[in-house]
């Protein structure tokens, strides 16, 4: 690891893969075998646990569990205590290991402060979840999500301005969008 910094109270197991340019701040926990691509920060008090990537770009706020079966794409921004889980019906007094289920978050994603994410659902890429929400089921690509359970509520850019929907046109930075399946695909820029 090169440029990066890892802050005296943070745990670190070996053998874990950090790329150039990682920050991790207070308290934090890698486990071994996470690999965590280039220029990734995590906040303080983020447990990572070992099953874990994270592409490279990858912000993770304060407060945030990315417990095994749980995979961000490049890019992807997690909000202050954003919650993940792995088992869909667990019990204390039940092992559940061999239930994980895989959660998978597309580049350039983001997931607001304090949402919920149910494991064994995808994020597309350039999903936005708003603050707060659960999410139950796939997101769709650059689609906006908000409420519990979380619906649809609009498109996002890619750089995270709302999508007109009549135009699917971005009036910030001109990105065009076609509709692809449930989701958005980005046509020009």
């Amino acid at each position: 690891m090169s440029d990066g910094s890892i802050h005296e109270t943070a745990i670190v197991d070996d053998p874990s893969e950090l790329g150039d340019g990682v920050k991790i701040w207070h308290f934090c926990h890698v486990m071994s075998g996470a690999r965590l691509g280039d220029g990734c920060v995590l906040g303080q008090n983020v447990f990572v646990a070992g099953s874990v990537e994270l592409g490279a770009g990858c912000r993770v706020q304060n407060n945030v569990s990315l417990y095994d079966g749980v995979r961000l794409g490049a890019d992807v921004f997690v909000g202050p205590s954003a919650v993940f889980t792995n088992v869909a019906r667990p019990r204390a007094g039940f092992a559940r290991k061999d239930a994980y289920e895989p959660t998978v978050v597309g580049d350039g994603a983001t997931i607001g402060a304090n949402a919920t994410i149910r494991c064994g659902v995808t994020l597309g890429e350039g999903a936005f979840v708003a603050a707060g929400a659960v999410v139950l089921q796939d997101v769709p690509a650059f689609a906006v999500v908000a409420g519990v359970p979380a619906q649809r509520i609009g498109w996002s850019c890619r750089c995270g301005e709302t999508i007109d929907d009549a135009s699917l046109t971005c009036t910030v930075c001109d990105r065009t969008y076609d509709l692809a399946g449930d989701g958005l695909i980005e046509t020009s820029r």
